[in-house]
Formats: C-alpha cells, structure tokens, sequence
C-alpha cells in the first residue's frame, strides 16, 4: 500500500505492446502479453502488492525512532538516492519538458503526500484501521482515471463505488466514537492525493517506464526533501531502535522505490483490470502484518469492512473491464 494502490481503468495506464517503452513484456503477433511476459508481469505487480501492504507496520516502526516530518523527509532522500544512481548508472536522459506536470503530480501525490499524511494518522490511528480505510484507494483512483481519461463508467460501476465509500466511512466513524477523528481526516486526503498522483502516473507509464516516472518525481522532491530533513531533524528528536532503523529502509526502498518500480511494470505488462484484482489482497495483507509484527488485536469490524470493500472493487474491475 504507499503508497501503496493504483488506477483502474485500462485507458489509465495500459500500455500496448507495440508502442511500449518498458521492455517489461514480449508481445505475439497480434499485440496481446505473451505467456512468458504475462506470467512475469503479473509476478511483478503481486511483488508491488506484498512491498505495499508492509509500508504502514513499517511506518509505525519508524515512528519508533524518528518524529513524522523527520520520517517522511528522511525517508523521501534515501529512496531518491536510490532512484538517483539507477539513474545514472544506466545513463537515463532528462524527461521531456511535457512530462513535468505530470511528474509534479505524481510527486505530490504519492512521494509527498500520501506518505506525510498517512504518517501523520498512524501517530492515533491503528494499522488495521489504517488499512480498512486505505483499501478504498482502487475505487478513489478510478474516479479521478475515468475525469483524466473522460471514460464514464457504468452505473453498476459507480453503485458499488459508492457503496463501498459508504461501508469506509461508516467503519471510519463506529471506529471513532461516532465522529470523524484527525487520523481519519488525514486518510481521507491521503486517499485523494494519493489517487490523483497513481492516475497521473499512470498516464505516464505509456511514455516511459514506470520506474523512471517514480524515479524522476524522488529526484524532483530532493530539494525539498533535504530541506524538510534538516530542519525536522533539528525540532524532532532522533531514538534510533532497530525496530525504527528497519522501518525507515523499507518504506524507502521497499514501499517507495521498489514496490513502485514493480509495480508498475506489472501493470504495463499485464493491464490495469488484471492488476488491480491482485491488489484487492493489499487491505488484507497489512491486516496480517499488523497482528504478526505489531500484535495488534483486530476489532470484530475490521476484517468485515475490509471483506465488504473488497467484494466492492472487484464488481467495480468487472464493471469495468
């Protein structure tokens, strides 16, 4: 999950064989995956799914060691020190001048802040209840993929959308006393930021690879990375663990530079329909992490809420497709 999650109409992100530049699959004739390619690619985009679902244990480990801005900060400089030396040492030239406004996007959306405001709820929400709310990311960014691409869904479509929107907010308020808390709000509009920069992303993946689209947006955040680190740094006190140590890599080169990377070329590999079905597993992975690395205790209505907004997205990948 940091981000993970992703767009999910076929217009959003597929990418055709003949016009591919990711080199992340090997056409027939006819233009369609071959099976080699096919296999590989779904491998791929289920690799992103399991790098995903660790990103909020991760993230509570961290927050062991390091205050939220440090986290965030912290973590966006390393994993664009990673993209920055694949960068270079396969020589990849400068995006096109028409590919900035999107990389800003995706920049804000899922480098800056998906993962500032989701670190900021997990500081008074659980993982588990985290992830319930998360889980309604497939269904937030095929809204924005159907206004980007001017797709109109089915009615079928937006049914279960919406209900799938009402059984998030309705678990979001049971879960808090019967109002919205803070942690909530900033789940919320991790959601939108979040959905907003996978659509974006993936409108670039058909131009570029998918790990360059991450790539390019980590180095464009360096700036504002280094400043936030050293000035979060100098408020927020440091207890390093190991526990803190190992949460801050992963999310940097586990969730935000590898998950992406595979992730995205398992999308461009085998389509957006197919790869978001392997992602309806992503809520109830992180359900597990949390019980196996955190110990938390699930609440009777987590595992419900994260069932029902399962069987949501799936009507809306066939309503879809």
């Amino acid at each position: 999950m940091t981000a993970q999650n992703s767009a999910t109409t076929a217009d959003a992100i597929a990418v055709t064989a003949s016009g591919s530049t990711t080199g992340s699959t090997t056409a027939s004739a006819s233009g369609a995956p071959s099976p080699t390619g096919f296999s590989r690619g779904t491998l791929l985009a289920a690799l992103g799914v399991v790098a995903f679902s660790l990103t909020f244990p991760s993230t509570v480990w961290g927050l062991e060691s390091f205050g939220p801005w440090s986290f965030v900060a912290v973590r966006s400089v390393l994993a664009a020190l990673i993209a920055g030396g694949f960068l270079l040492a396969l020589r990849v030239p400068l995006p096109h001048r028409r590919h900035l406004g999107g990389l800003l996007v995706v920049a804000g959306g899922v480098v800056v802040g998906f993962p500032l405001l989701t670190t900021l709820a997990l500081e008074t929400s659980t993982t588990s209840h985290a992830a319930v709310v998360v889980g309604l990311l497939p269904l937030t960014t095929a809204a924005f993929a159907a206004v980007r691409t001017g797709r109109r869904p089915s009615r079928t479509f937006w049914v279960a959308a919406g209900a799938g929107a009402a059984v998030v907010l309705a678990f979001a308020v049971q879960q808090s006393g019967g109002a919205l808390s803070a942690g909530d709000l900033y789940l919320f509009g991790a959601l939108l930021v979040c959905a907003a920069g996978y659509t974006e992303g993936g409108r670039l993946a058909r131009e570029m690879p998918g790990w360059q689209v991450i790539g390019w947006a980590l180095i464009g955040c360096l700036p504002l990375s280094l400043t936030g680190a050293a000035v979060a740094l100098s408020f927020e006190p440091v207890r390093l663990t190991a526990h803190g140590v190992i949460g801050l890599l992963w999310v940097a080169a586990g969730s935000t530079f590898f998950g992406l990377y595979v992730w995205y070329r398992g999308m461009a590999a085998i389509g957006i329909p197919r790869a978001s079905q392997l992602q309806l597993a992503q809520p109830v992975l992180t359900l597990v992490w949390s019980v196996l690395l955190l110990g938390e205790h699930l609440t009777p209505a987590a595992p419900l809420a994260a069932v029902a907004v399962l069987v949501c997205i799936a009507v809306t990948q066939r309503s879809a497709a």
